[in-house]
């Protein structure tokens, strides 16, 4: 039902290739597969690159409270405690 109601013609992109963000810092949070990403951006204002692009996943949030869960437990517990959380190491150091 959305396809039909597409317009017909070209597609165009929201974001140009001559994006230049304002001045200032933003901070946004989205809802991802894994929990919430955030991403942090800082610009000058005056150029097409921020000075700071900093994006935190979910499985950074997830792995927070690992030591909470583990608490009491043996380190061999570790391995099924991260598989049932779903935490993604390289999402973490991203």
């Amino acid at each position: 039902q959305a396809l039909d109601k597409l317009p017909e013609g070209e597609i165009k992109s929201k974001v140009s290739p001559n994006f230049k963000p304002p001045k200032g810092e933003l901070y946004s949070r989205i809802e991802n597969s894994r929990g919430e990403m955030g991403i942090y951006i800082q610009s000058p204002g005056d150029s097409k690159k921020p000075l700071r692009v900093k994006m935190r996943g979910g499985s950074y949030n997830q792995l927070q409270v690992i030591p909470e869960i583990a608490k009491g437990g043996k380190i061999a517990d570790l391995v099924a405690i991260m598989a049932s959380m779903d935490v993604i190491m390289p999402e973490v150091d991203r």
